[in-house]
């Protein structure tokens, strides 16, 4: 392949609907998030029994994404079956780090055949966050990626460069880690 036609495919694969990924990546972004309480309009006073329940959504009132149900952690009276704050930024960092990794292994060409990940998070009274009170103190991701062309070796350098080009981790002051699994298919 001549450097020319190398060149011409590492300047497409870096575009996306005609935008160069540089130029998405240097602009700032806005986005809006939309919190309502109570989720039961028969439980609105606070008071020690009152409904940790919320929807929550994308600010987005066309209907084009559902509501996320939201509620506190069981230890602090919230409902098991609805998703956590502390859940959603697990979510978050999880998801992060998986598009940007899938987007690296687009550009190098690695076909990801899966890709899974149980990430765990703490939250406890600690060093990082404010002193004296409750926050995140680290959260482990544990992605296990299925690929095929390349090696292992660099699909654990794909993982330190999406670690270090996630949005979501580079927002956090607690440090998130990554135990990466990898089968080559």
């Amino acid at each position: 392949m001549s450097s020319r036609t190398s060149l011409a495919k590492n300047q497409n694969a870096c575009k996306r609907g005609g935008v160069h990924i540089r130029d998405i990546v240097a602009n700032a972004h806005q986005f809006t998030a939309t919190t309502r309480w109570p989720a039961d309009a028969a439980n609105t006073h606070p008071d020690a029994t009152y409904s940790r329940d919320a929807q929550l959504g994308s600010g987005d009132d066309s209907g084009r994404k559902p509501a996320v149900p939201g509620s506190a952690p069981t230890v602090f009276g919230g409902d098991a079956t609805r998703y956590n704050p502390e859940e959603l930024l697990l979510m978050s960092l999880s998801e992060c780090h998986m598009l940007t990794f899938l987007a690296i292994a687009s550009r190098k060409g690695v076909r990801v055949v899966s890709y899974e990940d149980d990430a765990i998070g703490t939250l406890a009274i600690g060093e990082y966050g404010t002193k004296g009170k409750m926050s995140m103190q680290e959260a482990v991701l544990r992605p296990r990626v299925s690929i095929v062309g390349a090696s292992a070796e660099d699909v654990q350098a794909m993982h330190e460069k999406a670690h270090a080009n996630c949005f979501i981790a580079n927002s956090v002051n607690f440090p998130v880690r990554f135990e990466a699994q990898t089968t080559v298919a």
